[in-house]
């Protein structure tokens, strides 16, 4: 699914006008970025968590010509199902 996807439906289930529903989506979606950059868990029940996960510095290889390189730490973002959501999926 598509960001434009997701505007779409909101715009027919919640019954919004095109611009309301486009807001909604990128209000949302800065809202959960923001609250990643601070750190922040985010928990939406029956859904999932996401959460950031810090990595450390590692010495990897470069695929070209086996040299070695420094790799620097990084932070990502992980999402975990929720319990409902994961029953949901494999149980259609």
């Amino acid at each position: 699914m598509l960001k434009s996807d997701l505007i779409r439906r909101m715009e027919e289930k919640a019954q919004l006008s095109s611009r309301d529903a486009d807001k909604f989506v990128n209000l949302l979606f800065d809202s959960l970025t923001s609250a990643l950059l601070r750190e922040e868990r985010i928990e939406i029940r029956g859904f999932g968590s996401f959460t950031t996960r810090h990595y450390g510095a590692y010495k990897g290889r470069n695929p070209r010509d086996g040299s070695s390189i420094k790799i620097g730490a990084k932070r990502l973002p992980h999402f975990k199902a929720g319990r409902d959501l994961t029953e949901r999926v494999n149980n259609k």
